[in-house]
């Protein structure tokens, strides 16, 4: 009862920006109705009844932000997560090189209080205990919390804003440096958070924000970056309106290739005395010569997302029509947007498979599509596999050579249909 209450006020609602409180009116893309992407089912649960909801994309007029409305409350996806960071090798890797630059950036030490939002399994904040250093994660999952706690690494179950934020400071504590990789894009009220970690930050503290950069997500078709877990999507003059509307100043931005093209954000008080590197004026000039002020490069997107829509489905016919037997790698949450989008189901692909042992035995939301160990590859022996997690592409393409061996090829459909041999390719 209480959902569906939820679902219809939120339908009568009339749609507002979550940044600047304008009326959304634009559409960026229309994906259709779709279930959660990480709502993972049991088989007795692919026999009832699934929740869907509009994957309906709207982009503000006024400040450009890219978003889907709050269909479902963060608490109805976070509190019991199925994604953990520590199962990507070169996730972990590249938060260990990160956590090397920071300390040396920002001569943290054992004095230095250091907190990650969204903190998940501690697959970053483990290289800061190796320093010595103090470290604190908030992770609204129990289940992934848990995890980190093994590890001997302190967590906070909560959902981060303004309300922790103030609880965390009437207790003595406040940040020298504030971590959020992935996060931003998950929180429905950005002002909130923003103005949380602003009144937390200590007068000389930085934030760093890890996202995926809009243009690359337009650029390269990455339209299966769109799932009801990211409310947002971010260019940089957005994320440069929203610091300043909270008393925050970018003074440096990096470009990163994690997840199909990121970008870094460096943020501290405005009045701190951290001068704004060169990147940061280039890149807002470029996107604003790019057109990410104005509404025709967000209303163009849609008519690519189709084209690959198409180009998938005709391949894939043409595939089962020649008796091949196509699996899946990987049950990314990018992989559901992708899977229930295009219609591929058990008659494309007879099984997917995941390194995270919490989803074996499951089934993809959706497309009910079984989620099987990687092992389950050598004993099928498929003709092609239908890569998911695409932005892990050397990562995967490295662990699987061994596939050609019979025969086997990978296929990647983001940013078009692509077939890769292992045996004739380097990724």
């Amino acid at each position: 009862m209480e959902l569906e209450t939820s679902i219809r006020n939120n339908a009568v609602r009339r749609p507002e920006c979550r940044l600047c409180d304008a009326p959304l009116t634009t559409t960026f893309v229309n994906l259709g109705m779709s279930p959660l992407c990480e709502s993972v089912l049991t088989a007795d649960q692919t026999d009832q009844m699934e929740p869907f909801f509009p994957l309906h994309v709207l982009v503000c007029d006024k400040c450009f932000l890219v978003q889907l409305r709050e269909y479902v409350k963060p608490e109805s996806i976070f509190t019991e997560y199925d994604y953990f960071s520590s199962y990507s090798t070169s996730w972990v890797e590249h938060a260990r090189r990160y956590c090397e630059m920071i300390q040396q950036r920002l001569k943290l030490d054992q004095n230095s209080q250091v907190y990650e939002i969204a903190s998940n399994d501690g697959y970053l904040l483990q290289h800061f205990i190796g320093m010595g250093i103090p470290v604190t994660g908030i992770e609204p999952a129990a289940n992934v919390a848990a995890a980190a706690r093994k590890k001997n690494i302190p967590t906070i179950i909560e959902f981060f804003g303004v309300d922790v934020a103030r609880r965390l400071i009437s207790e003595g504590k406040r940040a020298d440096l504030i971590i959020g990789n992935n996060v931003l894009a998950q929180v429905p009220d950005l002002n909130d958070f923003m103005r949380g970690m602003a009144i937390f930050l200590k007068p000389s503290g930085v934030i760093t924000l890890e996202f995926p950069h809009l243009e690359r997500l337009i650029d390269e078709n990455q339209f299966d970056t769109i799932y009801h877990e990211h409310f947002s999507y971010f260019s940089f003059v957005t994320i440069d309106r929203l610091a300043k509307q909270h008393g925050l100043k970018l003074f440096d931005v990096e470009r990163l290739t994690t997840h199909g093209g990121s970008l870094r954000v460096y943020l501290c008080r405005s009045d701190a005395h951290y001068a704004p590197s060169p990147a940061v004026a280039t890149l807002l000039a470029h996107e604003r010569q790019r057109g990410f002020n104005d509404l025709n490069t967000y209303t163009r997107f849609a008519s690519k997302v189709h084209r690959t829509k198409r180009q998938l489905l005709s391949f894939l016919i043409e595939l089962k029509e020649k008796g091949a037997k196509v699996c899946g790698y990987g049950a990314p949450g990018k992989g559901n947007t992708f899977l229930n989008y295009c219609g591929v189901g058990v008659d494309f692909l007879d099984f997917t498979v995941d390194r995270n042992p919490y989803k074996h035995g499951l089934f993809t939301p959706g497309m009910h599509i079984p989620i099987r160990p990687v092992s389950a590859i050598d004993d099928a022996r498929p003709d092609y596999l239908l890569v998911l997690p695409w932005n892990l592409r050397q990562e995967i393409v490295e662990q699987m050579r061994h596939v050609g061996d019979w025969g086997c090829k990978f296929i990647f459909a983001i940013p078009s249909v692509e077939v890769v041999d292992p045996k004739g390719s380097t990724p």
